[in-house]
């Protein structure tokens, strides 16, 4: 499961969530069907208990009508230097690192990610008209797409519509690391 994975996204997370619900003047349950994640999911969250995925907070965030980054900043956090732990993978050195955000027709992130080897991160779908800019840093990277499969060396990169599951994959056996802008 991708997680927002450490105690102070979390706060951040729960906090963000419980304001703007608030502010939307919607209840736990309202919240839970308008995006589709569950009440208990919801509860916990706002309560800094719980972990979601990126997916799920994209929802969270479209059914508060804010962005995803609104959700998983620290409140006084510049746009421009976030630097929240947004994911965590199953190896120690898989990691997401949420670093800035720009306006875009919605917004625009910028990310560094690094997968250890072997590791693998699955994206569901995003909505129509978004689009990921990848560029490799260090080590070879897989990108799978409905329309087959593109590997990256260091210096490649790759731009793709999202509105599909697709998935970065490690496929060697060291670390690689990558640069991700994720435009809606």
């Amino acid at each position: 499961m991708q997680t927002a994975g450490t105690p102070a996204v979390l706060a951040h997370v729960g906090g963000n969530v419980r304001r703007y619900r608030a502010e939307a003047g919607l209840s736990q349950v309202a919240l839970a069907d308008r995006s589709g994640v569950s009440r208990r999911t919801i509860l916990k969250l706002e309560a800094g208990e719980a972990n979601i995925s990126l997916t799920g907070l994209d929802h969270l965030a479209d059914a508060l009508g804010v962005t995803f980054v609104d959700l998983v900043a620290a409140p006084t956090a510049r746009r421009v230097d976030i630097n929240e732990l947004a994911w965590r993978g199953s190896r120690p050195e898989s990691v997401a690192m949420l670093l800035a955000s720009v306006p875009a027709a919605s917004e625009a992130q910028l990310w560094t990610w690094t997968l250890g080897p072997g590791d693998r991160y699955d994206a569901e779908p995003d909505p129509a008209g978004w689009s990921e800019m990848i560029l490799v840093t260090a080590g070879s990277l897989r990108i799978e797409q409905h329309g087959g499969t593109t590997e990256l060396g260091v210096g490649d990169h790759l731009a793709f519509p999202t509105a599909q599951r697709y998935a970065y994959v490690n496929p060697g056996d060291t670390l690689v690391r990558f640069v991700r802008v994720v435009v809606s």
